[in-house]
């Protein structure tokens, strides 16, 4: 079932590329921003999670936490992450639960039936855990509009 605007953000907890449990819950308090992206070390993700982490410094002066999520195991994660010196969490959805309660499964990633990915997306999530902005991407090549994932976190 999708997530819609106005709904509760549903709770997670994942592992973390430092193998850190994390969940939505910890950041109650500060707007959150989750990045859904397909896989790690694809070009379209990595240029996607490089540009949250060059927007950090915005995001940080909204008081925003970036999350960024994949399917992907978080031993690859954390290189993934090392590899783009990425300042914000990248957390493993692993068992798909993640993609489920928000409705972001992409089927048969890549010509490979039975994989299920994240398919790219971003929510943004306001300091009472309320979603306030979601976009989802047509297909897994389409990066979002920063500017308006920014005005979105600005507005809160």
């Amino acid at each position: 079932m999708a997530v819609e605007v106005g709904q509760q953000a549903p709770d997670f907890t994942l592992y973390d590329m430092d193998g850190k449990e994390r969940s939505l819950g910890e950041f109650k308090g500060q707007h959150v921003v989750l990045a859904f992206f397909p896989g790690v070390f694809t070009g379209v993700c990595t240029t996607e999670m490089c540009t949250f982490r060059d927007s950090l410094g915005h995001f940080d002066s909204l008081t925003a936490q970036v999350l960024g999520i994949s399917v992907d195991a978080r031993l690859a994660q954390k290189a993934f992450s090392d590899q783009n010196n990425l300042n914000f969490p990248i957390l493993s959805d692993f068992q798909r639960k993640a993609v489920g309660l928000y409705g972001v499964e992409l089927p048969n990633f890549s010509g490979m039936e039975g994989y299920v990915a994240a398919q790219r997306s971003v929510f943004v999530v306001d300091k009472a855990g309320v979603v306030q902005f979601k976009w989802i991407a047509p297909n897994p090549g389409v990066e979002p509009d920063y500017d308006q994932v920014k005005d979105a976190v600005s507005k809160l």
